[in-house]
């Protein structure tokens, strides 16, 4: 995926309809976790442990939707706080290398200031 492509789409489709004048912050940071909250609603009442669920291809097809919803917003809201998310991610995993050493980690659930 070209990330600069798909928010040049993202764009461009929000401002074909005039949608600028909406995409705040707060808007778009409440979007992200309302889109987050619908791909979990899918999973309310299930156990949820397994990836073969997925192999329901309807079920699947909701879970695509609602990742696809997330981050389009998430990439929204990068475009216009001109935050270089690649940039941003890159230097999010350098952090976390450096607080999930594998020595400490591995194969353990602990936040990094409990290993």
């Amino acid at each position: 995926m070209n990330i600069k492509k798909v928010q040049e789409q993202i764009r461009k489709f929000c401002k074909d309809r005039d949608w600028d004048q909406f995409h705040t912050p707060k808007n778009i940071a409440a979007s992200v976790a309302i889109e987050a909250s619908e791909l979990l609603q899918i999973f309310q009442w299930s156990q949820g442990a397994e990836w073969n669920e997925l192999k329901d291809e309807e079920l699947k097809k909701e879970v695509e939707e609602e990742l696809a919803d997330v981050l389009i917003y998430l990439l929204r809201f990068s475009d216009l706080s001109n935050i270089d998310i690649e940039k941003a991610i890159n230097e999010k995993l350098i952090k976390n290398e450096n607080n999930y050493p594998i020595s400490k980690s591995k194969g353990s659930d602990k936040k990094y200031n409990k290993l």
